[in-house]
């Protein structure tokens, strides 16, 4: 099976060893997101401003996969403060209708740029 990286302007710049997202048949892996303007490569400021970019950012990925956030079937949540779960899933309702794929919701300590949440998703096209 063949893989092919995805790219997009759309989204913020890998800012390390590794890809936006690899595609494998008909499955695409998203790296993590975080709340970075894919224009300024700064982060928003605000919980709720960077979960939105989150989300933002993985629709990005996804259309450049040619797909879309519907395709989703697995989700990674990292949040600084588990204290902001809810609003967490206020900010999914924007973006994900049932049947919601599936999901797992981590506390850390710390995040990259110090980020407050940041997701990764797996796709599935087709």
């Amino acid at each position: 099976m063949s893989k092919q990286i995805i790219a997009t302007p759309n989204a913020p710049a890998a800012i390390g060893t590794y890809s936006q997202a690899v595609k494998a048949g008909n499955t695409v892996y998203m790296s993590g997101q975080i709340g970075l303007d894919p224009v300024s490569m700064q982060l928003v400021e605000g919980f709720e401003a960077q979960t939105v970019r989150v989300f933002e950012n993985l629709k990005a990925v996804a259309e450049a996969a040619g797909g879309s956030l519907a395709d989703a079937v697995k989700l990674n949540i990292y949040l600084t403060d588990l204290a902001n779960f809810a609003k967490v899933n206020e900010v999914m309702s924007r973006y994900f209708a049932e049947p919601y794929p599936a999901r797992a919701a981590v506390g850390v300590k710390e995040l990259p740029r110090g980020a407050v949440v940041e997701a990764d998703a797996v796709l599935v096209l087709g």
